[in-house]
């Protein structure tokens, strides 16, 4: 059986994220390996249409790449038919617009998140792609991180019996950009840009939270800027409007208590750059990116508080490592592929529009809650 192929309006390829998780380690990936396998054991492969503001950068990415499509003008792209899919990788700002145009054009969406800057626009892209009857997705990449598959399946298994807490350490020290390049763009410390960790990781919080715990019923957040200066690309030094860091208490449904700290201005001292430890009446886990360990409550030692003695238990050497028992690919990759059987044979794909929204008023929320002081409640 020959594979079919489907036009795959790209928007945004030209970022780091939209270039090399979604470009070259997704849709590339996918048809190198023959295209994305169907139930019925067809393959589809996928002719990503390059689209951006740049045609420079567009013919140096596409030629590097051997891609025959490329254009600045999305009209046209959307305008063509064998394209089924357009998908959206540029900054937030200008998602809204370019998301919109498309869904008005009959194309099938995938979006990175988060899908809109507030709220309302969020709930109106779901909306509007709801109305025309077309498929929607949203990136939830950190779903299928093997550490967080790892946890799933702990879950699953009904290792912590009831599950009391979460805790959830996100972060690194990102660069001012004078003595060392900044590992980020400068427009994510200007909220007048759309930047912000709330905005960028509470969506984030909200599908990890929700898939795997229970969705969220309240928030408490204390946003801050820790580094009220930074140094731009142009090497010139600015004023950060947006919050570097966020301390976020959650309330989810069944009473679990989730805690989870992001930041750009913090120095790592952990294993992974973000860990969610998971503790229940019958067992403990700490997940990250990659690894998982546990400790079960028949193997839990009993401390006893005593400051005036040196510990001589090393606390971490009474966890066990959970074992990979599967192959992990790329997340980007899995969830790509998911989004095209949903299009291509109507599989199942939860990680519609309607929870990217949820996402989005997760962050609304938490950015008030700081702004106010108060614990917020977050309806269903």
């Amino acid at each position: 059986m020959s594979p079919q192929s489907i036009g795959v309006v790209m928007n945004g390829v030209t970022g780091r994220m939209g270039y090399r998780q979604h470009l070259v380690r997704s849709v590339l990936a996918i048809n190198e390996q023959g295209g994305v396998t169907l139930s019925d054991g067809g393959r589809v492969l996928l002719r990503p249409v390059l689209v951006g503001r740049s045609a420079e950068k567009l013919e140096r990415l596409a030629g590097a790449h051997g891609i025959a499509d490329w254009t600045t003008d999305l009209d046209t792209a959307l305008a063509d038919d064998a394209n089924l899919i357009y998908f959206d990788a540029q900054v937030t700002q200008a998602r809204v617009k370019a998301v919109l145009a498309a869904i008005e054009a009959g194309k099938h969406i995938y979006a990175e998140k988060p899908t809109a800057e507030t709220y309302g626009d969020a709930l109106a892209l779901a909306e509007a792609a709801t109305a025309r009857g077309v498929k929607n997705g949203v990136v939830q990449d950190k779903l299928f991180l093997p550490g967080l598959l790892k946890l799933k399946r702990l879950i699953d298994g009904g290792f912590f019996g009831r599950i009391l807490s979460v805790r959830g350490e996100f972060g690194y020290w990102v660069f001012e950009g004078d003595w060392q390049d900044a590992q980020r763009p400068s427009w994510n410390y200007r909220t007048e840009d759309g930047g912000g960790i709330v905005l960028d990781m509470f969506p984030h919080w909200a599908y990890v939270l929700e898939n795997l715990f229970g969705r969220v019923t309240s928030v408490y957040a204390q946003a801050v800027t820790h580094i009220p200066e930074r140094v731009d690309e142009r090497g010139e030094t600015y004023r950060a409007t947006a919050d570097d860091a966020a301390y976020g208490v959650f309330e989810l449904e069944g009473g679990i208590i989730a805690q989870i700290n992001s930041s750009w201005s913090v120095r790592v001292n952990r294993d992974e750059l973000v860990e969610f430890q998971v503790d229940g009446t019958h067992g403990s886990a700490v997940a990250g990116l990659r690894d998982c360990r546990v400790q079960h409550r028949a193997a839990t030692p009993k401390p006893v508080w005593n400051p005036d003695l040196p510990a001589t238990a090393r606390f971490r050497d009474g966890w066990q490592e959970v074992p990979d028992n599967a192959e992990f690919d790329n997340g980007f990759k899995i969830q790509w592929e998911l989004f095209v059987r949903h299009v291509v044979e109507d599989a199942p794909f939860p990680y519609d529009f309607a929870s990217g929204a949820r996402g989005v008023r997760l962050a609304e929320l938490g950015l008030l809650s700081s702004a106010e002081g108060r614990r917020l409640p977050v309806e269903h």
